[in-house]
């Protein structure tokens, strides 16, 4: 969610902002998010215009894209012939030359820039984090981890590194199951391009949408469908897959629910179909919901709070202050709003399988706490890492 201040106040995000994300080419021609991804060429097809334009065109979207001139666009484009995906792929994660790198002086304060998610291991100071025996927990099967992040992916700023800032976590903690929300396409291709080891799922293929990303040699796929929210004006829905981990069953869902308070209503209808499709999965299997629900804990009140078998992870392990905030305008200085908000809009909601005890949550940390080198987050919100152990 993003969010605006107005009149020194908390304000709600701009909706406009939130999923008709604009960016403004060197023409002063403004063009939408979706058709600077993927309708360029084939926009300018209909209008008849020539090759040239086109590739003019293309240029200028491209440009407000990645933030750059279109000098360095053409020759982006041109060396990828012109196909728009495969340049932002390489204007995302540029090749390194052997030459240039024995050139560069070794030294241990220089920040790591190229995230390769093919190797779980890392030479990053930040490894030692890892605990040998969550190491040992994860190959024997008796614990499980994900990550559920809205990792912004609207704000186009300083985007390559916000999403290797973000892969770097994945890296870090090796995670079975990632939930993300505002992913948009050139986003979700650097993450398939660079998380090999793991298997993505998506809400949607085009503007901005959700995925859940499952470790493969962990986590096995059986089924995946998406749940549509019949009066969304958000292109928000739901997006569940079925999966078996150590021999245990579970069903993962994960949802970006309508934002700003003007959508309460909406946003609770939608939590209504989440809380149904919970109690509606299979007695035997594991039930959880992660993702960014820009709830208020009012209107859970109003929607009459949670089934009797469905518990919020974190009011579940104790309400730990220390992860209560995930969306908090006075530490995360993204959106440069000075007046303090802190809300727990990404929420974790968890339902036990028939068997009781078979999987139970242990811990909860925030994620993205530190800024990069461009002096940002990796997004506007907090990640949230949730450990559960597999009782055997």
């Amino acid at each position: 969610m993003r969010a605006r201040l107005c009149a020194g106040a908390c304000a709600e995000p701009d909706v406009g902002r939130l999923f008709r994300l604009k960016g403004r080419c060197g023409s002063g021609k403004t063009m939408e998010l979706g058709s600077c991804l993927e309708g360029g060429t084939e926009a300018a097809g209909e209008e008849g215009e020539p090759a040239v334009k086109k590739r003019r065109l293309l240029c200028l979207e491209f440009a407000s894209v990645a933030n750059c001139d279109s000098a360095v666009a053409q020759c982006y484009l041109a060396e990828n012939d012109w196909e728009m995906e495969r340049a932002l792929n390489s204007y995302f994660e540029p090749p390194v030359e052997e030459s240039a790198l024995e050139r560069r002086p070794e030294t241990s304060a220089e920040p790591k820039i190229y995230v390769d998610l093919t190797n779980e291991e890392t030479t990053d100071s930040t490894s030692s984090k890892i605990s040998p025996s969550e190491d040992t927990q994860q190959e024997n099967g008796s614990m499980f981890s994900f990550i559920t992040w809205n990792i912004d992916g609207l704000d186009l700023n300083n985007l390559a590194e916000r999403a290797r800032g973000v892969c770097s976590y994945l890296v870090l903690y090796s995670p079975d199951v990632v939930f993300l929300q505002e992913v948009i396409p050139p986003y979700c291709s650097y993450l398939k391009k660079r998380a090999k080891n793991y298997e993505i799922i998506t809400g949607h293929e085009e503007g901005y949408f959700t995925a859940i990303m499952l470790k493969k040699s962990r986590v096995k796929l059986k089924s995946q469908e998406i749940i549509p929210f019949p009066s969304t004006s958000m292109m928000r829905n739901l997006l569940c897959v079925h999966v078996n981990v150590s021999g245990n069953e579970l069903c993962l869902m994960t949802s970006h629910l309508e934002s700003t308070k003007g959508h309460a209503k909406e946003r609770m209808n939608q939590l209504k179909i989440v809380l149904k499709k919970m109690q509606e999965a299979p007695e035997s299997a594991t039930v959880i919901f992660a993702g960014d629900t820009n709830l208020r804990d009012q209107e859970v009140t109003r929607c009459g709070g949670l089934p009797n078998n469905i518990v919020d992870v974190w009011e579940f392990l104790g309400k730990p202050k220390h992860c209560q905030y995930t969306w908090d305008t006075q530490m995360n200085s993204n959106l440069g709003i000075t007046a303090a908000c802190k809300l727990r809009f990404d929420r974790i909601f968890f339902r036990a399988a028939a068997e009781e005890g078979h999987i139970i949550p242990r811990s909860l940390d925030l994620l993205g706490l530190e800024k990069l080198d461009c002096g940002r987050f990796p997004s506007d919100h907090w990640g949230l890492l949730c450990n559960l152990d597999i009782i055997l």
